[in-house]
């Protein structure tokens, strides 16, 4: 078996991820890497696993037993992620109305009634690469964006804690920012990112749904 780290986009989190649940000491002396280990039934008084018995929503199952939580960073309040979210929406809309300014790309001029919508979208295809770029970039490198370290929170896969890689980062950020920019604007945003106030049992946007993510606390 080879001892060189998986490829660079192979989507397994590296092996030195600090980031990465390890397995879970076996109750008895078992090993968690026995086949029959996930299959076993809990030892009295221990709770069953949710869901009916092993496995998560999305079918997954492994050596960590049916909670994927388990092992994990408690959940973010979903109010400091809006006020992350806000935070970094803060910072990058600076950077892409500087950059529409120095470039002459506004969201609309009226002449007469006219409304140029050419420049309208100059806009758009702005704002969509900025903040998909910046949230791709930065939580695949470290799980967090400017705003999510000051508050404290992280982005974390939600199969096993590890840091998101950089395919699945940019599909949760193409599905949260790509109507954003093209169509639904601030509407979108509160959708997918309010869904975390409703969702159980893992507080999720839709974003993260898409990604199979999850968001913790760091600190």
């Amino acid at each position: 078996m080879s001892s060189e780290p998986p490829p660079p986009g192979s989507g397994r989190p590296p092996e030195d991820d600090p980031f990465r649940k390890q397995p879970p000491p076996a109750a008895g002396g078992g090993s968690p890497y026995d086949p029959s280990y996930g299959s076993r039934p809990p030892p009295h008084g221990d709770q069953p696993p949710p869901f009916g018995g092993g496995g998560d929503p999305y079918g997954g199952g492994g050596p960590y037993g049916g909670d994927p939580l388990s092992g994990m960073p408690p959940l973010a309040d979903s109010g400091k992620r809006t006020l992350a979210r806000i935070l970094d929406m803060i910072i990058v809309g600076v950077v892409v109305w500087l950059l529409s300014w120095a470039f002459g790309v506004t969201e609309y001029d009226v002449d007469t009634d006219k409304i140029d919508t050419g420049r309208s979208l100059g806009q758009s295809l702005v704002a969509a690469v900025l903040y998909i770029g910046y949230d791709t970039v930065m939580i695949s490198r470290t799980g967090q964006t400017l705003g999510k370290r000051l508050f404290k929170l992280r982005v974390a896969n939600l199969d096993n804690g590890s840091t998101p890689s950089l395919q699945t980062t940019l599909v949760r950020s193409l599905v949260l920012w790509i109507p954003f920019a093209f169509c639904c604007a601030c509407i979108w945003t509160a959708i997918a990112g309010g869904w975390s106030f409703f969702d159980k049992p893992y507080k999720q946007g839709l974003h993260d749904k898409a990604a199979k993510t999850v968001v913790v606390s760091a600190g």
